[in-house]
């Protein structure tokens, strides 16, 4: 599969209803941009075969009752070390990418969660993406309760006050809990997140042509970001893509003219002016 046709492909899935799109597929599909040759087919089925070796694991019972299904599924996944969060190397640009992570073993939250949630919903188990600040986990929820797991963290089932505890504890008590922290993301939201943690990756390594590709796909799904648009306007500006530059951010601040960056904005738009000028 080319880049173009990865690309494509994405496009078209994120158009599908939220409760239609193949998370898996998609999830895939990021990552295919980077691997010519990856087999989504491939991968897909090793999503069936772990799907496959955790119901031989359980009883009837365990099968007929989700919330148990999905406990022993967390312990074979994750606490039995089929999959470990890669605390060591966390910022490699692999544990983004779910066929390096089936591959490897080895992910971020967000990654150990979408496998989470894949290989549940093959068990007729559904689970839900929680996008807390700063850490991804999954929750479970029925008529009487929510109960919350930690794949990066060997799949530890957690509290609503655990959950609490964690942030204050990752964020030195500056940032307040909100219960809206434990809501369920949409798939949408979940690949979102996915290309936010590559993009960051790519900044933080200057691959600007990486970065671009990502804040491209972010733009799919969100078409309206303004955050999106001016990021694509300025890497586009530092690989010297200047007509789309000036687009770009002249259409940010159109849209954002009380922007904090407005000042700074506006002196790269003049850049731009003045470099079009000398070419023309």
């Amino acid at each position: 599969m080319t880049k173009e046709e990865a690309r494509q492909q994405f496009q078209k899935i994120i158009q599908c209803a939220d409760a239609a799109l193949a998370l898996d597929r998609a999830a895939l599909l990021i990552a295919a941009e980077d691997y010519p040759n990856l087999s989504i087919e491939d991968y897909l089925s090793q999503l069936d075969t772990l799907a496959e070796e955790s119901r031989q694991r359980m009883t009837e019972n365990e099968l007929h009752h989700p919330l148990d299904c999905a406990t022993v599924l967390a312990a074979h996944l994750f606490y039995e070390g089929r999959f470990n969060g890669n605390a060591g190397n966390y910022y490699d640009a692999r544990n983004s990418f779910l066929n390096e992570v089936i591959d490897r073993g080895k992910g971020i939250p967000i990654t150990l969660s979408v496998i989470f949630i894949e290989v549940a919903k093959r068990l007729g188990v559904k689970l839900f993406g929680v996008g807390m600040p700063g850490h991804f986990i999954v929750k479970y929820v029925d008529e009487e309760q929510e109960v919350f797991f930690d794949p990066f963290n060997g799949g530890k089932i957690l509290t609503e006050h655990d959950c609490r505890q964690k942030i204050e504890e990752m964020y030195n008590d500056q940032v307040k809990f909100n219960s809206s922290f434990l809501q369920a993301c949409t798939k949408k939201e979940i690949l979102s997140r996915m290309l936010q943690n590559l993009k960051g990756v790519y900044f933080n390594a200057s691959n600007m042509n990486k970065a671009l590709g990502v804040i491209e796909r972010l733009l799919l799904i969100n078409p309206d970001s303004m955050v999106e648009l001016r990021d694509r306007g300025l890497v586009c500006f530092t690989l010297k893509k200047y007509s789309q530059a000036r687009v770009d951010l002249e259409a940010y601040l159109k849209a954002s003219p009380l922007a904090e960056d407005r000042g700074r904005i506006k002196e790269i738009l003049n850049d731009l002016r003045q470099r079009q000028a000398r070419l023309n």
